[in-house]
């Protein structure tokens, strides 16, 4: 237990001649919550609990019953929520960052609100991540909204100029300066489902589905050759080892198309594939872009395994504080920080420094700090 005592100081002599007496008082650190109980090491450690560790609030509450100690999950779920107006702070200056980046990655996955004004118990609400690439500062961002709407993209993405990678959803289109990138590991895990739901003889003795797959397969081992290469560089082993790989597949797709049943899963595939393929190729005029959507995918699943123990969020005011305290773990970890020490770092820095100072809070951006 850490213990403050703030000293108070007055003049005794003064109060005996009954003149004004001049009080001083000691400066105290700024708690993380006014007038509450939780030190910042225990509210990051809730909050590793629940984000790192994927243990809902209702398991924290009985892991401290059976420690002795009564903390309701009303109470945690108060700290988190008052942590999270801190950790709001940083939230701007990561995204400030994230929209000056010229590559950028972007999904999107389900939640469930139990109290959102005007929709029932059941409603579809949707988390949405975007981050950055392989250049610049790793930032991982969430952002809680009530629909899929392709207005949330673009009004999260307003100021960005430059490449996004998404899955092909049309949410994403039409966001000005953005140009879109396919995605690869789509269009492979389409051709393979189509594989895997051959019969066996079939599957084994060879397929048009596994026909495609071995060309896309055959991209994703050039790329694995290609990734500490300079951007310059790689670019130009793409024109020359993947690009007669994509030539041939895109001929390759349309002389079928004709001949396929449209909803199939190989005609899925293959029409996924020819809509998609403005898109798909974009990584042959960029050696920044990548050839997948994995970065978001990785990133993302992070909520989408903690999603199946905790289930839902209470409020939109929980839920929005979620999005924020994931987006500060994830761009720690990203950032190669232990979540738990950067958050008490945090939770012991942001109550005592001017809020207004953006030159102070990006000292405290996560690839500015140093923790053992």
């Amino acid at each position: 237990m850490v213990q403050h005592a703030q000293i108070v100081y007055g003049c005794r002599n003064c109060e005996k001649n009954g003149i004004e007496v001049p009080i001083k008082t000691a400066k105290a650190p700024n708690p993380v919550i006014k007038n509450g109980l939780a030190s910042p090491s225990a509210a990051a450690y809730v909050m590793t609990m629940k984000f790192v560790d994927g243990v809902p609030l209702y398991r924290q509450e009985q892991h401290y019953a059976r420690l002795g100690i009564e903390l309701s999950r009303g109470v945690l779920s108060n700290w988190m929520i008052k942590g999270s107006e801190w950790l709001e702070l940083i939230y701007p200056r990561l995204k400030q960052k994230l929209l000056e980046q010229e590559v950028l990655h972007a999904d999107e996955t389900t939640l469930q609100v139990l109290k959102e004004p005007g929709r029932t118990a059941e409603s579809q609400s949707y988390m949405w991540l975007y981050r950055t690439g392989s250049l610049g500062p790793p930032i991982v961002l969430y952002e809680y909204q009530q629909t899929r709407s392709g207005e949330h993209p673009r009004n999260f993405l307003k100021g960005f100029k430059g490449y996004l990678h998404a899955d092909g959803y049309a949410g994403y289109h039409n966001i000005p300066d953005v140009t879109l990138c396919g995605c690869w590991a789509h269009l492979r895990r389409k051709f393979d489902e189509a594989l895997k739901g051959l019969p066996p003889p079939k599957r084994a003795s060879g397929s048009r589905a596994k026909e495609a797959l071995d060309r896309i397969i055959r991209l994703f081992a050039i790329e694995r050759e290609l990734k500490r290469c300079h951007p310059e560089e790689r670019l130009q082993i793409r024109n020359q080892k993947s690009r007669p790989i994509v030539e041939d597949l895109r001929k390759w797709l349309e002389d079928i198309l004709p001949g396929v049943l449209p909803k199939s899963l190989f005609g899925l595939a293959v029409h996924y594939g020819l809509n998609q393929w403005t898109k798909l190729v974009r990584f042959l005029e960029d050696g920044r872009v990548e050839l997948d959507n994995n970065r978001a995918e990785r990133s993302i699943k992070p909520f989408v395994i903690a999603r199946k123990n905790f289930l839902f969020c209470n409020t939109p005011r929980g839920a929005k504080a979620s999005a924020v305290i994931y987006s500060i773990i994830e761009s720690a970890k990203e950032n190669g920080l232990n979540p738990y020490a950067y958050l008490n770092y945090l939770f012991e820095k942001l109550p005592n420094l001017d809020s207004a100072d953006d030159a102070m809070l990006d000292q405290l951006l996560p690839w500015n700090v140093k923790l053992l």
